[in-house]
This record gives structure tokens, C-alpha cells and sequence, in this order.
């Protein structure tokens, strides 16, 4: 079993709250728009760590943390994103893929909208943890934390953080 720490859309804020909730976690997941390479930086460092990079980084973050994972976790197939979309609603810029190979653990940010929703079209689980940094729309900071055990998500919290 696997207990995985997931957030997004820092843009440069990383509140010290991350580190208390996800201190009991195996793996910390960040969605893409972190803001800056300190952030890499201070997550890889607290624990094993996979990030994806958004619309908003830069070419250093870039540098370390590719566009898209798809990876195996116990017996999930996880795909993370930043721009994705949502089911019904999916990104032209990975649709394709989706259709022709979905995973089972569908990943995104962007959208600063906390979101986890089963989509039986394709037999994923949806989850975009929100928006855990200060800039953006976005009222209330989120992040998720969730068990991957064997084929099996359980376990899923959204944990509210602070105003933005």
C-alpha cells in the first residue's frame, strides 16, 4: 500500500501546513504550476516525489519535471497532467490518448476547481486536487491525500488549508 500526498497550482506558495498533512504519506504528487524550483526543491527533499510542469513554469522547472507521468503504482495505472480537463469535458490536448489508452487514475490541476469524479465512459477516477497556492480564483486552498493499494484508490480526503 502506498499513501500519496497530492496538490497543485502553488504558483511560488507552499504553505507549511503541506508538510504536517502529508507527513504520514509515501509519495507527494504535484499536478503542474508550481511558480518556481524552490518548490521542486523542498518536496523532493520531504519525500519521494513526481510533478508534472504547467502552463506557468518555467524552462528550469521544465527542465526536471516533464509534461506528462504515466506510471504504475501498485496496480494502478496513473496518468498526471496538468491540463486535462475533466470527464465530458477533456482536453483536445490529451483526448486522443485518453480514448485510445485511459488509465485508471486520471490526474489534472489547472483549473484551481477541486474535483474527484468516476467518469464510466472510461472507467477512471478523476481527481484534480484544486489549487493549494495563493493566486488564482480560487477561495479555499486544497490538497488530497489517498491510499493506492494493490488495483484499489481508497481512503480519499480533501483537506482545506486556509483562505487564499
Amino acid at each position: 500500500m502506498r499513501k500519496i500526498g497530492l496538490l497543485s497550482d502553488t504558483h511560488g506558495f507552499l504553505d507549511d501546513a503541506v508538510f504536517k498533512h502529508f507527513e504520514n504519506c509515501d509519495e507527494i504528487w504535484h499536478a503542474g504550476d508550481f511558480g518556481n524550483l524552490e518548490i521542486v526543491g523542498r518536496l523532493s527533499r520531504f519525500k519521494s516525489f513526481r510533478g508534472v510542469w504547467g502552463n506557468i513554469d518555467d524552462k528550469a522547472i521544465r527542465m526536471v519535471c516533464p509534461e506528462h507521468q504515466r506510471f504504475q503504482c501498485e496496480d494502478v495505472d496513473v496518468w498526471i497532467t496538468h491540463i486535462g480537463g475533466y470527464p465530458g469535458r477533456y482536453s483536445s490536448l490529451i483526448k486522443d490518448e485518453l480514448v485510445k489508452n485511459p488509465p485508471k487514475l486520471f490526474i489534472c490541476g489547472h483549473s484551481h476547481i477541486l474535483k474527484v469524479q468516476y467518469d464510466p465512459k472510461y472507467d477512471l477516477l478523476h481527481i484534480n486536487p484544486g489549487a493549494a497556492g495563493k493566486v488564482g480564483w480560487h477561495t479555499v486552498r486544497t490538497l488530497v491525500r489517498f491510499d493506492i493499494d494493490r488495483d484499489k484508490v481508497s481512503n480519499l480526503q480533501v483537506i482545506e488549508i486556509g483562505p487564499r
